[in-house]
């Protein structure tokens, strides 16, 4: 067994989990063979089943010991009497119905199945994966706390259950099944460690938060590296004070390295601070000033603070080392509008289209210089495709949030 992905339904983007070895769906074949026995009566199906999934060893069978295979075959179907547990012919169709993501179904056969006296083995496990792919979250861990106590030694239940704990906020009940996952997993199962990384910093524990983290990129926690890499997973979850003090302490260790300065002034430009964020852009490119990146988020500094001649000249700069970026065009754009050169602006903008025809900002900033160029035809569709870009972009990113972990 081993992790694979953090969610093979997409929720949380993250975390599925673990795969069986061997394990297959089945073929349309058997499939159909299956719907022919499930309307057969319950002997027949029976008699079916055996015969379907076992008949090149009856068949051997056979011809070696003749009629002594009947009174074994009257003895299984003796055994296997209505009740005692669920068909095999059950077991499959839960399986068939999880993986076309018919839960709902397969949540109904289980409970049935579950209602019989005695109820199956690993039914509780099998209803508890079925909660969790539906993002049932409350249920699954009801079940899956049962299923965990009937078979500790299971590793996917207990990865599903630190991972139900996680998407319902009970950090602290996910962190000890978390941990006892990520100890038996190779170092390259990087998922593991991003969950804890991030279970620790919402417990209050930088130190191990650092430590997890850093084993996802294979650096020192106490490195500069270390910081600098625990600041960025801060201000991924918008901690973007608590990441300063972590990009001071990478400083201190390393002063050369590379997009701590960056960092600090993304963070100080996000707080409406754009002179401090200006003097760590500058800082950077000191460093390295080979990046393209440094030079928009420099530019776009200049432009807030209303510098617009210095800020045309570090976008123009970015668009040097990177033509195909979308962003500097923007901004060379909304720049020119507010030097009300129309044409100028139109041009920057036109372009940032060719690149990206879906960017919403585009098309509105577009919308106003046609607008000044008395285009007002054209000006109402860019304006009209910016607001319905605009919609369908904030929908996809509210769902995209209720997936990722943060």
């Amino acid at each position: 067994m081993r992790l694979t992905r953090l969610c093979d339904d997409g929720s949380l983007g993250f975390a599925s989990i673990f795969r069986r070895n061997g394990e297959t769906p089945l073929s349309q074949r058997d499939w159909k063979h299956i719907t022919q026995l499930r309307r057969s009566s319950p002997e027949e199906s029976r008699v079916q089943v055996r015969y379907a999934r076992g008949v090149g060893l009856r068949a051997s069978v056979v011809l070696f010991a003749g009629l002594a295979l009947l009174p074994a075959e009257i003895a299984l179907g003796a055994a296997q009497q209505p009740g005692t547990r669920p068909s095999e012919t059950d077991l499959d169709l839960v399986e068939v119905l999880l993986g076309r993501g018919k839960l709902d179904e397969a949540i109904g056969l289980l409970e049935n199945l579950r209602r019989k006296n005695p109820p199956p083995t690993g039914i509780e496990a099998k209803l508890g994966k079925a909660y969790y792919k539906k993002r049932s979250f409350p249920p699954a861990i009801a079940h899956l706390k049962v299923a965990l106590r009937e078979n500790p030694a299971d590793r996917e239940t207990a990865q599903l259950l630190g991972l139900s704990y996680y998407a319902v906020g009970q950090l602290d009940q996910a962190i000890p099944l978390l941990e006892r996952i990520q100890s038996r997993l190779p170092a390259t199962e990087f998922d593991g460690w991003y969950l804890l990384g991030v279970c620790y910093l919402r417990t209050q524990q930088p130190d191990k938060a650092r430590t997890a983290f850093s084993h996802m990129f294979s650096v020192p926690p106490d490195s500069a590296a270390g910081h600098l890499l625990f600041a960025q997973m801060m201000v991924r979850q918008r901690l973007e004070e608590k990441a300063i003090p972590e990009l001071e302490k990478a400083v201190s260790l390393d002063p050369r390295l590379p997009m701590v300065h960056f960092l600090l002034g993304e963070i100080y430009l996000y707080k409406t601070n754009p002179q401090r964020a200006l003097d760590e852009f500058k800082k950077e490119l000191d460093i390295n000033p080979t990046v393209w990146l440094v030079y928009w988020r420099l530019g776009d500094a200049y432009a807030r603070l209303e510098k617009y001649d210095e800020a045309e000249q570090a976008l123009k700069q970015s668009i040097w080392l990177n033509e195909t970026f979308t962003g500097s065009y923007v901004l060379l754009g909304q720049i020119e509008l507010k030097k009300n050169d129309w044409d100028l602006a139109a041009g920057f903008l036109e372009r940032a289209l060719k690149l990206d025809p879906q960017n919403y900002l585009a098309h509105y900033s577009l919308a106003r210089a046609y607008q000044q160029l008395g285009r007002n035809d054209e000006a109402n569709r860019h304006f009209e495709l910016s607001r319905s870009l605009r919609g369908n972009k904030k929908t996809e990113e509210e769902q995209l949030f209720q997936q990722i972990p943060r």
